[in-house]
């Protein structure tokens, strides 16, 4: 009776052992790509976009990813746990990222120059839970509104040949070298005049015409003070 039993036992180790290779194999490292753009406005005049970039690896869209904790754990578990460590360190590689590129194309040569950095960056890896930065700063050209596409990433994955890609989130609309109201208040004040002066000037003189012709001269009111003493 206790031959078939272990014979049993040993069946759903193998299988539940085959059920967590193939579902191992089939997890890779999940990219999250975060791109954002700003403007900046020089005293010159001349307006700069600082690109920045960070490259997040999930470790799996279904299985989270271990912290540094963790992995301790696993490491001081070893000696009586082998065959786990193995398996934790096996997984670890699987959802590991290999030659990371960032291209960031968007931005064309004719509407913009790069001054600090580059458009694409290479990286080894890319552990699972880790995160890598980038940014990059480039000067307008051309006025008028931009709209950039998304960034791709690629990596490459010990179980596949082919390249992985991932794409960025986009940006928001850049309106580039827009007219901004100026913030000196003499400079606002010759704005508004020279947009407004006509008007003004007509108000000023219907304002100026009804208050002499509401407002009593001093010739009338001192001949009323005359009569008043008679």
């Amino acid at each position: 009776m206790a031959i078939p039993l272990a014979k049993l036992l040993i069946s759903a180790v193998a299988v539940f052992m085959l059920f967590s290779a193939s579902f191992a194999t089939s997890e890779m490292p999940f990219m999250v790509v975060h791109k954002k753009a700003t403007l900046n406005r020089l005293k010159s005049g001349a307006e700069r976009v600082l690109v920045s970039f960070d490259i997040y690896n999930q470790g799996s869209a279904s299985v989270p990813s271990l912290n540094p904790f963790d992995l301790i754990c696993f490491r001081f578990q070893s000696v009586l746990y082998p065959n786990r460590l193995a398996a934790v360190e096996l997984s670890l590689d699987m959802l590991t990222a290999y030659d990371v590129t960032l291209v960031d194309n968007t931005w064309i040569k004719k509407t913009f120059e790069v001054v600090n950095g580059n458009t694409s960056r290479s990286w080894e890896r890319l552990d699972a839970g880790g995160i890598l930065s980038h940014s990059f700063e480039l000067e307008a050209k051309v006025k008028g509104p931009f709209y950039g596409a998304p960034a791709v990433v690629t990596f490459r994955i010990p179980t596949k040949t082919a390249l992985q890609q991932a794409y960025s989130t986009p940006i928001l609309p850049l309106d580039i070298l827009a007219d901004k109201p100026p913030t000196d208040p003499l400079a606002l004040a010759k704005r508004i005049l020279a947009k407004y002066g006509s008007l003004v000037s007509v108000i000023s003189m219907v304002v100026l015409f009804i208050y002499l012709v509401a407002t009593p001269s001093k010739s009338n009111l001192a001949k009323a003070g005359s009569k008043k003493k008679r």
